[in-house]
C-alpha cells in the first residue's frame, strides 16, 4: 500500500510540475498569438521579452546579495506587475523602432534584439548575475506550504487561475471592435487605413500587450523554478513557442493554449525517450533530436492541418 501511495504521489508531483510549465508557456503563447495570430506581427524575439519579465521580477523580489543588485524584497505579486510593466515598456521601445518594418525584416530585427537581451543578461553581472544567474527567487505561499507537493499543487492552481484570467481578458479584447480592427489590419492594412484606422497605433498596442504577457509568463516561470540564467532564454525558447502556436492554431486563443500543452508534452516525452534509449555518452548530441522531432511535428501539421488543431474561427463582422 505504501508503494502505491509513493507511486501515486510521484506521478501527481510530476504531473503538477508538467502542468505548471504548460500554463506558463500558454500565457506566453497567448501573447504571441495576439501579435501574430490577430495582427500579423512576425515577432521572432519572444525569448527576449520573456527574459525581461523574468529578470525584472527576480531582481525586485530576491533578498540582498553582495555581488548583484537586489534586496528590494517586493511581494511576488508586485514583482509580476513590474515584470509586465517592464516588458511592456521594452515592447513599446522596440515597437516604435521596428513596427514599420514588414515580414522578414521585422523578424530579423526582433531576433537580433532578443539575442542582444540574452547577451546583456550574460555580461551584466552586477544586474543579472551574469552566467551564474539569479538564485533564491522567492516562491509564493512556500512559507505556509513548504517545498513539497502541496506547494506545487497550490502554485499550479494559482498559475491556472492566472492563465484563465489572461485568456478571458484576451477573448474580450479580440472580440471587441479593437480586435476586429487588428484582424482588418492583418488582412489588408491599406483597406483598414482607408476607413480611418491608424494601423501603426493598433499594431503598436498589440505588440505592447503581447510583450506584457510574455514578461508575465517569464516571471511566473522564474518564481516556480526559483532560479534563472541566460541559457533559459536562448532562441530555442522562441522556436518552441512558435511551434506551440502553429500546432495549436494561430488566430484562436484556445488553439494557443492547446498548442502549449501538446507541444510541451511532445517535447517532454521525446526527451524522456531519448534519455532512455541513447547511451549516456551521446546524450548531449541526442538532445538536438528533440528539436528535429518538433520540426517534423510542425511539418506534419502544415501538411495535414495547415490551420492547426484549432484554426481561427471564421467570422463575418464589420470593422468597428
Amino acid at each position: 500500500m505504501a508503494d502505491v501511495g509513493g507511486w501515486l504521489s510521484g506521478w501527481l508531483s510530476y504531473g503538477s510540475f508538467f502542468l505548471v510549465f504548460c500554463a506558463c508557456y500558454a500565457i506566453i503563447a497567448l501573447g504571441l498569438n495576439l501579435q501574430w495570430g490577430f495582427t500579423g506581427l512576425f515577432n521572432v524575439g519572444v525569448a527576449g521579452f520573456v527574459a525581461v519579465g523574468a529578470y525584472t521580477s527576480a531582481i525586485l523580489t530576491t533578498p540582498e546579495v553582495a555581488d548583484r543588485v537586489g534586496g528590494f524584497g517586493w511581494p511576488v505579486a508586485a514583482g509580476w506587475a513590474a515584470a509586465m510593466a517592464t516588458s511592456g515598456l521594452a515592447g513599446l521601445l522596440v515597437g516604435v523602432i521596428t513596427l514599420r518594418l514588414r515580414d522578414d525584416y521585422l523578424a530579423i530585427t526582433t531576433f537580433g534584439i532578443a539575442v542582444t537581451i540574452q547577451l546583456v543578461a550574460t555580461n551584466a553581472q552586477r544586474l543579472t548575475g551574469g552566467p551564474f544567474g539569479v538564485q533564491f527567487i522567492p516562491k509564493p505561499l512556500q512559507g505556509w506550504l513548504g517545498t513539497g507537493l502541496p506547494w506545487t499543487l497550490a502554485y499550479l492552481a494559482l498559475t491556472l487561475l492566472l492563465l484563465g484570467i489572461v485568456y478571458m481578458a484576451l477573448e474580450q479584447l479580440v472580440r471587441s471592435p479593437w480586435g476586429r480592427v487588428l484582424r482588418a489590419i492583418r488582412e489588408d492594412e491599406d483597406a483598414a487605413g482607408s476607413l480611418g484606422k491608424r494601423a501603426f497605433a493598433f499594431r503598436l498596442q498589440s505588440f505592447v500587450i503581447g510583450s506584457m504577457l510574455m514578461g508575465l509568463g517569464g516571471a511566473v516561470y522564474a518564481h516556480f523554478v526559483g532560479y534563472i540564467a541566460p541559457e533559459d532564454f536562448l532562441p530555442i525558447l522562441t522556436f518552441q513557442l512558435w511551434a506551440m502556436l502553429i500546432v495549436g492554431g494561430s488566430g484562436n486563443n484556445r488553439g494557443a493554449v492547446l498548442g502549449a500543452f501538446v507541444v510541451w508534452g511532445f517535447w517532454s516525452a521525446a526527451g524522456s525517450l531519448l534519455r532512455g534509449w541513447v547511451p549516456q555518452a551521446d546524450q548531449a548530441r541526442a538532445a538536438a533530436l528533440q528539436v528535429v522531432l518538433i520540426g517534423v511535428l510542425i511539418a506534419l501539421m502544415l501538411v495535414l492541418r495547415p490551420r492547426g488543431l484549432l484554426g481561427e474561427e471564421t467570422r463575418v463582422s464589420r470593422v468597428g
